[in-house]
């Protein structure tokens, strides 16, 4: 064990210059990642949808673009911010896509792009997106985002998803554009789907609920969806600027807290986390393991949870070294996954070279670096 600013870590035999060569590795694999043979891609009556090749505007390419645009804010990666600038320029030369729950994921690093650069040909996609989250996204009972996307409208549904594609979106541009109505419903959007998804017997949260059905599906505790939450929860907190004392976030750091004790209880002895957390026959999984992380050293830098599971995430981080090839490209990602109406859907679900399981795993290494003193 060593001590940096007073916080205890895991002597993993992990230096400095190993993991920024991994980062490097994995936003240079990530550019890369195609589906040539077509076998990832999604079917649905009117649309096929591409989730893992990364010059397609949707939610693995935004959570992608969050997490290397995250390395470039730390540590002034060049890389980094040459890969999401180049991804915008083109994708923005194409144009953008029908509005959905997924397709706003990649508004978050557009807003932090425009906050960085005050370029003013961004502000009408900010401005336009938001709206249409604010306005015009369909709604459930209380006034609930309802998960929308190309599959279909999900009617009447809740997912955890929802928290870090679309209302983390929302917050930021509403701090950006000065739109105090839009941080409101963000914090409300998180009251809403906690009520409906979190496990009141663990602290974790339910991949999603359907006011129709009045249930959570098959009651999956799926660990990317947690590692949503745990991402989410002081994302939040920071780009809304929440003072202590505030009791939105007095009450997302209770809700975090009831997690993260949960999700220590639950970490493999390997390091990582079982894509359904509380069974362990069900397959370990890097795209959780690598938001878990992240999140709970987040959460310790910023004093919101006990600095004793900086000591979680590191045993996972030592974990995640194993799962990235030479060439950078991270192992044991689940593909994209839907709401399941039994267990068994999740423990199925197959595993490729996913630009959110590149990503999730830079933004920790990157948040890691942090620990090096």
């Amino acid at each position: 064990m060593r001590i940096c600013e007073g916080i205890m870590h895991l002597d993993t035999g992990i230096n400095r210059d190993q993991i920024v060569r991994q980062i490097d590795a994995m936003i240079s694999n990530l550019t890369t990642i195609a589906d040539d043979s077509g076998e990832s891609l999604l079917h649905f009556s009117d649309v096929v949808v591409d989730d893992k090749s990364w010059n397609v505007w949707n939610w693995p390419q935004g959570v992608g673009l969050y997490g290397i645009y995250k390395n470039y804010k730390i540590t002034g990666n060049p890389l980094a911010a040459d890969v999401v600038q180049e991804w915008f320029d083109k994708a923005l030369a194409a144009g953008a896509p029908p509005k959905n729950v997924n397709t706003m994921a990649p508004l978050l690093a557009l807003a932090n792009l425009y906050e960085d650069t005050r370029d003013s040909k961004y502000v009408p996609y900010l401005d336009q997106w938001a709206r249409w989250a604010m306005h015009d996204m369909p709604r459930t009972h209380g006034n609930g985002l309802q998960h929308v996307t190309y599959a279909g409208p999900n009617s009447q549904q809740l997912w955890d998803d929802t928290l870090m594609m679309t209302v983390l979106p929302l917050a930021k541009i509403g701090r950006l554009l000065g739109r105090p109505e839009y941080i409101e419903e963000a914090k409300y959007q998180f009251l809403i789907h906690a009520q409906y998804l979190m496990d009141q017997k663990t602290g974790l949260w339910f991949h999603g609920w359907s006011f129709d059905r009045r249930d959570n599906y098959a009651g999956a505790l799926w660990a990317r969806g947690n590692c949503w939450v745990t991402i989410a929860i002081p994302e939040l907190i920071d780009i809304l600027d929440l003072e202590p004392g505030d009791p939105v976030r007095e009450w997302l750091l209770h809700l975090l807290n009831s997690q993260v004790s949960a999700l220590a209880r639950l970490q493999d002895e390997s390091g990582m986390w079982h894509t359904l957390l509380d069974d362990p026959t069900s397959y370990l999984e890097s795209s959780a393991t690598a938001g878990i992380a992240y999140g709970l050293l987040k959460a310790v830098h910023e004093r919101y949870i006990d600095s004793g599971y900086a000591v979680v995430a590191e045993k996972a981080i030592a974990a995640l070294c194993e799962q990235i090839t030479p060439d950078g490209e991270v192992q044991n990602v689940s593909i994209g996954t839907g709401m399941g109406e039994d267990l068994d859907f999740y423990k199925t679900i197959g595993t490729s070279a996913m630009p959110y399981g590149q990503s999730l795993t830079v933004l920790c290494f990157t948040e890691y670096l942090v620990s090096f003193c």
